[in-house]
């Protein structure tokens, strides 16, 4: 099993999605720490950290993609609204309003959005006013925005429970499919044990023909199993599947599933027969599961991993090949990276939680 060297970053608002955050981190470079750092054993970044400054606001910004030919930056709001900021200008604006299809309410609302590969297309991935999960595809214009005209739903969940854990991620990878991320549907315990369920859409990671004239001809496909909130997930450009998995009563996890393994093909993480490496429903069978690469126990850490990206920018050289995720509960964002043969921790002393509100 592989073993990890981690870093803790500063504590953010908790508010900030990870991606968000790094769009922050993205327009800055790696610089001392004021106030030096604890203790350190190994790693590329032990005597630096992460000067951030705010780029720009939003309003509860759940998500943020960048677009091929485009230096501009979209930013998903949980209320609906994509905007667009602009980096030379640093002007604002609207690229798409989905308020009446959805709502912000807990963990409902407009939750991901990822474009084409070829920039020509937006997809959004937002709960309707009945709570189903529904991915829809829009054309761009030249000017930047969306053409509400030529709304295509490629993807549609209906549930049949609470308003709880509906994933909510997307991102293009093998085969050149649209990937979707489903929550079990919740409540607690994974109730009528849908992750694990083949027959079932919930809990998976569900690959789709992206530019199907419509939901029925996307040819929806199972491409892994048993998770219960993946909030996040990405494929790194190596095709490396990334996937931090919201835990419920003791542990947060993070799966990863290499490239040269099938990029999680037919994999199963384990959820509800366990939460991390900790046996959970015994009714439920996973023996084949891939364990998870790094888990935190509730506590000092936080109590909810929300995703995260690895870092590719070579602006970010402390950082680069780490992988950065969030925990809601603290507002607390690390840094790990795996390594062959050995694991080192160290964290930044003095780190002030109030010099980072801006952010939020």
């Amino acid at each position: 099993m592989p073993t990890l060297t981690s870093v803790r970053i500063p504590t953010f608002q908790r508010r900030l999605s990870v991606r968000a955050l790094l769009l922050a981190i993205a327009f800055v470079t790696a610089v001392p720490w004021v106030g030096g750092l604890g203790p350190t054993h190994a790693g590329s970044v032990s005597n630096k950290a992460l000067r951030l400054e705010k780029v720009t606001s939003a309003r509860i910004p759940v998500d943020i993609a960048t677009r091929a030919n485009d230096d501009g930056l979209y930013i998903a709001e949980q209320n609906g609204v994509v905007i667009r900021y602009d980096a030379v200008s640093k002007g604002r604006s609207v690229v798409l309003n989905l308020t009446r299809f959805t709502r912000a309410d807990a963990e409902r609302g407009l939750l991901g959005l990822v474009f084409h590969t070829n920039g020509r297309y937006l997809f959004v991935n937002y709960t309707d006013s009945k709570g189903n999960t529904v991915v829809a595809r829009y054309a761009m214009r030249d000017d930047n925005t969306a053409d509400a005209s030529t709304r295509v739903v490629v993807f549609q969940l209906v549930r049949n429970q609470k308003s709880v854990h509906n994933g909510g991620s997307m991102d293009f990878g093998p085969g050149g499919r649209l990937f979707i991320s489903t929550g079990d549907s919740g409540s607690g315990n994974d109730p009528k044990r849908l992750a694990l369920d083949p027959k079932s859409l919930f809990g998976k990671i569900v690959s789709i023909d992206s530019l199907a004239r419509d939901a029925k001809s996307a040819d929806p496909r199972i491409w892994a199993i048993g998770l219960r909130n993946p909030w996040r997930f990405e494929f790194d450009d190596e095709m490396n599947l990334w996937v931090p998995d919201v835990g419920q009563q003791r542990w947060e996890e993070l799966n990863v599933a290499w490239a040269v393994d099938g990029s999680g093909r037919g994999a199963n993480f384990g959820w509800s027969a366990y939460e991390g490496r900790s046996r959970l429903n015994k009714d439920q069978s996973a023996p084949d599961h891939a364990p998870p690469v790094y888990v935190y126990e509730h506590g000092e850490e936080g109590c909810s991993i929300i995703g995260g990206t690895k870092v590719r920018d070579k602006a970010l050289p402390a950082l680069l090949g780490w992988y950065v995720f969030g925990d809601y509960c603290t507002g607390r964002v690390t840094a790990i990276k795996i390594t062959g043969n050995k694991a080192a921790s160290f964290a930044p002393a003095n780190a002030s939680r109030n010099a980072h509100r801006a952010l939020g």
